[in-house]
C-alpha cells in the first residue's frame, strides 16, 4: 500500500487525482480467524490495529453491519479531553490523549487532531466547587487542568458572553489547554487503512446474527449475513447495540442505550477558537475545519436504538448557545442527528472478559467514546491478546458491578443524564 506523502500528492496532481488506489481491501470472509471483532467503529478498528501492530495477531476480522464511519464514530462532536474526576478514569483518558499526539504520523493519515483547548463553564457556586475539585484531582493525577476567572475565560474565547444579564451568568471556567478536536471519520479511515496494511480483514455490510458456542460453553464463531465465521476469540465493540449482540451469547449487561443529539450550522469563516462546554444549561460548541459550528445537545431520557431524538432537546440547546454567544443568533442550522450511546449505571466503560469463555467486551462509553478511541483500542487489544486486562483497564471490569467498586463519572461526562 502506497505511503501518503507530499511527493505522492504532487505526482497524483498531474493525473487529476484519478489514480489513487483503494484505502483498504474489500475481502471475502475467511472460514475462520484467530480474533473476530464485532463493530467497525473507531474503537473496533483501533483494537484490530493494535492487535496486529503490538501483539503480532494479524489473522483478525473486523465485522461491521454497515459502512465504516456510519455509526457513532460519524455521529459525535469530535471532542478530545482527559479531565475526568476519578484517578482510574483520568489514567485511561490521559492514556488516550497521549496516543492522540502523533497519531497522524503513526497511521500516515491526517486525523486533524487540534489542541485548541476545552473550556468548561461554571455558572453557580456548585459548579465552581465541582470544577475546582476536578482541577485539584487532575493535578494530583498528572493531568493538565486549570481554573480561569470569567474575564480570563472571555479573553481565551472572545465570543463568550459574560454579562450578568443572562439567566446563568458565567462565573469562571475550567480549561484543559491540551484538549481539542479531531476529525471523526478520518480516525476511522486512518485506523482501517493501517490495520488493513497489516493483514486485518475489514468486512463491511456484514451483519452479525448470532454467536455460536461449543459444548464447553466457549465461543466458536459468529453467524453473519455473509455466512458463518469461525473464531477462537470474539471482541464485541458494538457501542449502542452491545446489549443486542451480547444477548446472542445469553448475556445481559448493565447497559441502557439512549439517543444523543448534535447539530451543525451553515459554514462561516473562522470565528470560534476553542471548545466550550456548559453542564448547567447544557450545550457545547466548537467550529469544524469546514467552518460549521458543531453543537452538542443532551441525551434523550427515553431508551431507544433510534439515530434521532426529540426536537425539544435541540431547541433547548440552541437557546443556550444563543444566550452564551449572541453573535451566532442569526446563524442557520444545517442538519442535526443522533447517535446511540450505551450508558452504564456509573457512566464508566466496561472493558474485559465476560463469563463466556473467549468472549470479550468493550462497551459502556456513553458520551465519552470518541475521545477515548486510541486508548480504548490499545488496552482492549492487550486484553484480547493476553486474556488478561491491561493494568489501565483493570478497574473497568464487569465484575465491579458485583463488588460495588464503581467509578462514578456522571458529572465528569459533561452531559446531562
Amino acid at each position: 500500500m502506497a505511503r501518503y506523502s507530499f511527493l505522492e500528492l504532487a505526482k497524483n496532481a498531474f493525473t487529476a487525482h484519478r489514480n489513487w488506489g483503494r484505502q483498504w481491501r474489500a475481502p471475502e470472509p475467511k472460514p475462520a480467524y484467530d480474533v473476530v471483532i464485532i463493530g467497525g467503529g473507531g474503537h473496533g478498528l483501533a483494537t484490530a490495529y493494535y492487535l496486529a501492530r503490538e501483539h503480532g495477531i494479524r489473522n483478525v476480522a473486523v465485522v461491521e453491519k454497515g459502512w465504516l464511519g456510519g455509526g457513532n464514530t460519524g455521529r459525535n462532536t469530535t471532542i478530545v479531553r482527559s479531565n475526568y474526576l476519578w484517578e482510574e478514569s483520568a489514567r485511561l483518558y490521559q492514556h488516550a490523549l497521549n496516543l492522540w499526539d502523533g497519531l497522524s504520523q503513526e497511521l500516515n493519515y491526517n486525523v486533524m487532531y487540534s489542541k485548541r483547548g476545552v473550556m468548561m463553564l461554571a455558572h453557580t457556586v456548585h459548579d465552581v466547587q465541582v470544577f475546582k475539585r476536578h482541577i485539584h484531582a487532575n493535578r494530583l493525577a498528572g493531568v493538565e487542568n486549570e481554573w480561569l476567572s470569567a474575564e480570563e475565560a472571555k479573553a481565551f474565547c472572545p465570543p463568550l458572553n459574560i454579562s450578568n444579564t443572562i439567566r446563568y451568568p458565567v462565573v469562571g471556567a475550567a480549561l484543559q489547554r491540551v484538549g481539542g478536536t479531531a476529525r471523526h471519520d478520518a480516525v476511522a479511515w486512518g485506523y482501517a487503512r493501517a490495520a488493513d496494511a497489516l493483514g486485518v480483514d475489514i468486512l463491511q455490510n456484514c451483519l452479525v446474527t448470532g454467536i455460536r458456542r461449543g459444548p464447553d460453553g466457549a465461543v466458536t464463531g459468529v453467524d453473519t449475513s455473509r455466512g458463518f465465521i469461525g473464531a477462537k476469540k470474539i471482541g464485541c465493540v458494538a457501542a449502542g447495540n452491545t446489549s443486542a449482540v451480547m444477548a446472542m451469547a445469553g448475556l445481559k449487561l448493565p447497559l441502557e442505550s439512549n439517543p444523543l443529539q448534535a447539530l451543525v450550522s451553515e459554514p462561516v469563516k473562522p470565528a470560534f477558537p476553542c471548545v466550550v462546554m456548559s453542564n448547567t444549561i447544557h450545550a457545547y460548541i466548537s467550529q469544524s475545519d469546514k467552518g460549521e459550528l458543531v453543537i452538542g445537545a443532551g441525551t434523550d431520557q427515553f431508551v431507544s436504538y433510534s439515530q434521532a431524538g426529540g426536537l425539544h432537546i435541540t431547541t433547548h440547546t440552541i437557546d443556550a448557545i444563543c444566550e452564551l454567544f449572541p453573535m451566532f443568533r442569526r446563524m442557520r442550522m444545517l442538519r442535526n442527528w443522533g447517535g446511540i450511546v450505551d450508558n452504564t449505571p456509573d457512566r464508566s466503560p466496561i472493558i474485559g472478559k465476560t463469563p463466556v469463555p473467549g468472549l470479550f467486551v468493550n462497551c459502556g462509553w456513553g458520551t465519552g467514546g470518541f475521545k477515548a478511541t486510541p486508548g480504548s483500542g490499545h488496552v482492549f487489544a492487550h486484553t484480547l491478546a493476553t486474556g488478561e486486562p491491561h493494568p489501565i483497564a483493570a478497574p473497568f471490569s464487569l465484575d465491579r458491578f458485583r463488588t460495588g467498586r464503581l467509578i462514578d463519572e456522571a458529572a465528569a461526562a459533561a452531559v446531562a443524564h
